[in-house]
């Protein structure tokens, strides 16, 4: 028997095969889980063992987040950070200070207005800056100011300030490969310390380049997190040919090209989700105008190459159809999808959707945090104006997604909300507003068992990894996270205080509290 490089004890080991954890150890060996066991691994010590005795600590097979945008966390990085600027006067004294730090071609950029702050118009930046491109945006970044010089270069506008219309001033962040690079081996570490091994990034297009950056740190063996990239077309139709090209491209064990993603509706809080029935303060289903055929036509297309299809869904309208357009991509002889789709969202849903989806085998994308960003007044305001308690019942209803078969993995939209996942259970177990108080539709909420499942094997099995990933057995790669307390047995009203105590990627500790 080999001595383990690595020895993890703990009293509490969630493997992933089950829903509850079982005392024991792990051993690495190289990049791999040697074995995993009910006693205390002794046998596997040797002279060179790094043995970490855990305690109530719980280890876990690593954490996947399935649907996130480094360029959304690269733009709110860009730029002078304005959040002390209370004044019209102080933020253009500041801005217009920085005009001779510019390289020629290079637009102002400005972030961490607050929100509240409505002082400046396009007509003063114009003034004061006639030629130059310049964008201020506020916390979030989904809203902003803009001169007429930024709105023609970059072809958008404070009135869409999202990450969709706003792709050319991504293209420009991305490839200032100065700004970038750096800011991606940060992110790195930033994933490492919330427990994230592996990652399903969107990226625009054909990435704008960066597929180049990522080859090249896989090659100097610099990654610490395994990326699987998507193609979302916005600048362009979707492009089979540069998939094909990733595809071919990224066969190590570390990137991969993962597909394609695309938008369909919106916000049911502005009226573009796309609900079955129609909203009860507005006589429409979606006030957006979906090109349903375009999306049927791009997910078969693409499913006809063997590459996996996202589509972004938040109505029951929306969940339902895009349940029709993976209903007539290729099947097995059980019925199930040949290939991995998968509906990311799914903020209200209809039951027999779900069950279809569990019959089809398509993959869910829940946002575990999403509540974090809402508060239990507002929210249940807006479901009551807008599509009732009774459709509100359907609201994250991850329990019956679960109890239909359908594998669950876990996402964060980030930047909209940042990885942490005692946060999601606080939220998608307990099912807590913010603030605390009456849980909301409990009957909707899963286990701790099921959403540490999520995190781990069902991203896995999202990203076709699962027989390498996603659960604690020997001979699978050792990617593992430890959280620094016992979350199956931690008050609910204290376990957003716990953290990730270690990570190891690849049988390599690459982050220790």
């Amino acid at each position: 028997m080999q001595a383990a490089d690595i020895l993890l004890k703990s009293n509490h080991i969630f493997t992933g095969k089950e829903d509850s954890p079982q005392p024991g150890f792990v051993a690495i060996k190289g990049n791999k889980i040697a074995a995993v066991g009910e006693d205390d691994g002794n046998e596997y010590i040797g002279e060179d063992t790094r043995v970490f005795d855990l305690g109530n600590q719980v280890i876990c097979p690593g954490f996947v987040d399935a649907h996130c945008f480094f360029t959304g966390h690269l733009l709110t990085l860009a730029g002078t950070d304005l959040h002390t600027c209370t004044t019209e006067q102080e933020v253009l004294e500041k801005i217009s200070s920085l005009q001779s730090t510019l390289k020629p071609g290079q637009p102002l950029l400005a972030r961490g207005l607050k929100a509240d702050f409505t002082a400046l118009t396009t007509e003063e930046l114009d003034r004061a800056f006639p030629t130059l491109p310049v964008i201020l945006f506020h916390e979030g970044g989904e809203s902003c100011y803009m001169n007429t010089a930024a709105k023609d270069t970059y072809q958008f506008t404070p009135d869409t300030c999202w990450s969709e219309s706003y792709w050319k001033l991504l293209k420009y962040i991305l490839n200032e490969k100065e700004f970038s690079v750096p800011n991606f081996k940060e992110y790195l570490k930033l994933m490492n310390a919330r427990g994230i091994t592996s990652v399903k990034e969107m990226g625009y297009d054909d990435f704008y380049g960066f597929t180049d950056v990522l080859k090249e740190l896989e090659e100097q063996n610099a990654l610490t997190l395994r990326v699987h990239f998507m193609s979302q077309p916005v600048g362009a139709p979707m492009n089979l040919e540069y998939g094909k090209r990733m595809r071919h491209m990224f066969t190590g064990p570390f990137v991969h090209f993962s597909g394609y993603n695309q938008m369909t509706d919106g916000s049911i809080s502005q009226l573009e989700g796309d609900m079955k029935e129609p909203y009860l303060c507005a006589d429409t289903c979606c006030v957006k105008d979906i090109d349903w055929n375009t999306l049927r036509s791009d997910a078969l297309a693409a499913d006809a190459e063997n590459f996996r299809f996202s589509l972004h869904a938040q109505g029951d309208g929306a969940i339902g159809k895009t349940v029709d357009i993976f209903e007539d991509c290729k099947k097995g002889a059980d019925g199930k999808l040949v290939n991995r789709h998968a509906i990311t969202d799914l903020e209200c849903s209809d039951p027999a959707d779900l069950e279809r989806m569990g019959q089809l085998g398509i993959t869910a994308e829940v946002y575990p945090q999403i509540m974090a960003i809402a508060d239990r007044e507002s929210k249940l305001s807006m479901i009551q104006e807008k599509i009732g308690e009774e459709r509100g019942k359907h609201y994250w209803n991850r329990r019956k997604m679960v109890d239909s078969g359908v594998v669950v993995s876990c996402a964060t939209d980030l930047p909209l909300v940042y990885d942490d996942i005692p946060e999601s259970i606080y939220h998608s177990v307990g099912g807590r507003f913010p603030e605390g108080g009456e849980p909301f539709n409990t009957e909707n909420t899963l286990t701790v068992g099921e959403l540490l499942r999520a995190w781990t094997y069902g991203g896995q099995y999202n990203l076709g990894c699962e027989k390498e990933l996603g659960t604690l057995e020997a001979g699978k790669l050792a990617d593992i996270a430890v959280l620094d307390a016992d979350v199956f047995h931690t008050p609910m009203e204290q376990i957003r205080e716990v953290k990730v105590a270690m990570t190891i990627v690849d049988g390599k500790i690459v982050y220790q509290k």
